[in-house]
């Protein structure tokens, strides 16, 4: 996949952010793409520099690539690290939610399997799981959801899509999804819904639905805990896939 389509954005990837908030995604996204743009240059013209025989200019030219690639993944790091943040931070969503938005689909990968591997360790039975509509996507298609469904077959779990189709459930112990719970009762946005709704629809329709969680929400709340471990981990396997990421 060429850079430009690697690093395509759609516009408000943080729920109920601020524009201050989403101007310094895009920024830290478009200051990756003019490195993955430099970097694929210096490639180029290595590879002519090669074929003409000129081997110094060749070397030259190819250790340029690796320096403006290093500074490209520096700076999708940053902005992985900050939407993530913004968008999962406690007062944004539940302790048993996950929201992805934002994220390569890569990256999305990666973190959800850290979260799941996390939540089980903690002894909590599921997991609800923002992937978005595809709404800011190419042809409008749905890029993470389609990678949650692959992490739950590969991990054996059971997971239904809820009735706002941006918006997964995953059985955490390993038995089927028969009956679907309710999403859980949003922190306030300030007059916003739930992420993935609009006009506050879960706010008003599901009003008290926190407690049909009985005291589950309090065995949770370490939830975003993780979030730092998460963000710290690097994601090894993100750095091996960068050349086919693309976002929701």
């Amino acid at each position: 996949m060429a850079a430009m389509e690697m690093f395509q954005l759609g516009s408000r990837s943080l729920n109920h952010s601020s524009n201050d908030t989403e101007a310094e995604y895009d920024r830290l996204r478009d200051l990756a793409r003019q490195e993955a743009a430099k970097r694929s240059s210096c490639f180029d013209r290595a590879h002519q520099a090669y074929e003409s025989g000129d081997g110094a200019a060749a070397h030259t030219l190819s250790e340029e690539g690796k320096q403006h690639a290093a500074k490209m993944e520096q700076y999708n790091r940053q902005a992985r690290d900050y939407i993530f943040r913004a968008n999962n931070a406690e007062s944004r969503v539940p302790g048993d939610t996950i929201d992805l938005h934002g994220l390569f689909v890569e990256e999305a990968e990666d973190v959800l399997e850290e979260r799941i591997k996390a939540a089980r360790g903690r002894g909590e039975t599921h997991l609800h799981v923002i992937v978005g509509k595809g709404n800011h996507s190419r042809n409008h298609v749905q890029k993470i959801k389609p990678r949650v469904e692959q992490v739950c077959r590969e991990m054996g779990l059971q997971y239904r899509t809820e009735e706002n189709e941006g918006r997964m459930f995953i059985n955490l112990q390993g038995g089927g999804v028969d009956h679907m719970p309710p999403p859980p009762q949003a922190p306030s946005y300030g007059g916003g819904g739930y992420p993935g709704q609009h006009g506050g629809q879960h706010g008003g329709q599901h009003a008290g639905q926190g407690q049909q969680h009985g005291g589950q929400h309090g065995q949770q709340q370490g939830g975003n805990d993780e979030i730092e471990q998460m963000v710290k981990k690097g994601l090894p396997k993100l750095l091996k896939k960068l050349g086919c990421c693309t976002v929701m």
